[in-house]
């Protein structure tokens, strides 16, 4: 405070404000003139940018281009303009020169920052265009160096306008590591993730996922630093840190998408009341289906065999062994599968029966089909399903069903 009042005392203030507004003048017509310059630069690097991206067939100059490289260049001309200006500009002032030198050069670091950051997009673009970087998750690596980028960038501008060295302020950042640790704790997370998920191969963009504490179900489209994005069925995207593919359950559906088919896997269940012995003009109407019949008769003449030899009292279906219409049913479905042109048959395929339950007895179909696109392989099951309901009736069985009684009043 006492030096500033000796400036006030000593200086004359006529004079002062007369070097103000000259150096106000001079500030604004240079800044004027940067900027038309910063206009015609950029429009003659953008145009020359795009006739030269027409005339050639890569696609570099293209990323470039959308990621506003000649934009960014063309910054660089009122840069020197204004650089070259500095001893015109400071007016013979010292101290004011050092202060607009080091927010030039501050201008230049982020200009630098700026086309750096081009360049690693344009990268970025390039790499995602790639067979074996199409499913990787670039962008978390491509964030953590412009992280770091920006992270230098304002070290050095801080450096610039105090007029200390670098080393400085990387000393005084080990200082103040736990603060930095605690503010970019899911930045950390998210890079080591990243790593750990594109080494060990765990999830790719492509791939469609399950996280139910999340409520995703869907593909993955985007995997970066601090985010995996899902885009769901139903369309909405729901955002998933990326640390949490490791530390949550997460079910990934690429195995069935890389497998030799999609499973079916699904009961119909049977009215208990319905199932019973059959007689043998029942067995004769169902040795009467095409590619099931030769099942049945040699079912039949093991029966016979077993039941002769053992001097069964057939006149009761209880004594020895007979034919129930639910081991046939459940027999037919299997034979069904196996004939089906759409099962793989190189995979299991079966028709068990599994614990009754209070809604009947379930016989469950578990196949695989070779189409594994999920409209299709929907339609096959519903065609499936659809034959053995309406079977079901053939075998003198019924499908359960709740039935509403109506009040006797």
């Amino acid at each position: 405070m006492h030096s500033l009042y000796n400036f006030l005392k000593v200086n004359n203030w006529p004079e002062i404000w007369a070097w103000w507004a000259d150096f106000t003048a001079t500030t604004l017509v240079l800044l004027f003139i940067s900027w038309v310059l910063r206009i015609i630069s950029r429009f003659i690097l953008i145009n020359s940018s795009h006739r030269i991206s027409a005339a050639t067939k890569t696609t570099i100059d293209d990323a470039l281009i959308d990621h506003k490289l000649p934009k960014n260049v063309s910054r660089f001309i009122p840069y020197f303009f204004l650089h070259a200006t500095i001893p015109f500009w400071s007016n013979g002032n010292e101290t004011v020169r050092t202060w607009i030198t080091a927010i030039v050069d501050v201008y230049a670091v982020l200009i630098a920052v700026l086309i750096i950051r081009s360049l690693l997009g344009a990268f970025r673009q390039q790499l995602q265009k790639q067979k074996q970087f199409k499913d990787k998750p670039i962008d978390s690596y491509i964030q953590v160096i412009m992280i770091f980028l920006w992270s230098i960038g304002i070290l050095l501008a801080l450096s610039i306008l105090s007029g200390k060295e670098l080393v400085y302020f990387f000393t005084g950042l080990g200082a103040i590591s736990a603060v930095i640790l605690l503010v970019f704790k899911d930045t950390i997370l998210g890079f080591v993730a990243s790593i750990q998920i594109s080494a060990n191969d765990l999830v790719r963009i492509g791939d469609w996922i399950t996280m139910a504490s999340y409520g995703a179900d869907g593909d993955v489209i985007e995997i970066n630093l601090s985010t995996v994005k899902v885009r769901n069925f139903d369309n909405t995207i729901t955002t998933v840190p990326t640390y949490k593919l490791l530390s949550s359950s997460v079910k990934n559906w690429r195995g069935m998408s890389e497998s030799d088919g999609r499973r079916i896997k699904r009961p119909i269940f049977i009215r208990s009341s319905t199932v019973r012995f059959l007689n043998t003009k029942e067995l004769e109407s169902v040795s009467q289906l095409d590619h099931f019949k030769n099942f049945v008769e040699s079912k039949k003449n093991e029966i016979e065999a077993h039941n002769k030899a053992t001097e069964a009292n057939t006149s009761i279906p209880l004594n020895g062994r007979n034919l129930t219409n639910l081991g046939l049913f459940r027999s037919y479905i299997q034979t069904y599968l196996s004939q089906h042109p759409n099962i793989n048959q190189k995979l299991t395929v079966m028709c068990r029966q599994l614990a009754p339950t209070p809604h009947g007895i379930p016989l469950e179909v578990y196949a695989f089909t070779y189409d594994k696109v999920w409209k299709n392989h929907e339609g096959i099951s519903a065609d499936i399903f659809d034959h053995i309901l309406a079977s079901a009736s053939f075998f003198q069985l019924k499908v359960f069903e709740f039935e509403q009684i109506a009040a006797i009043k």
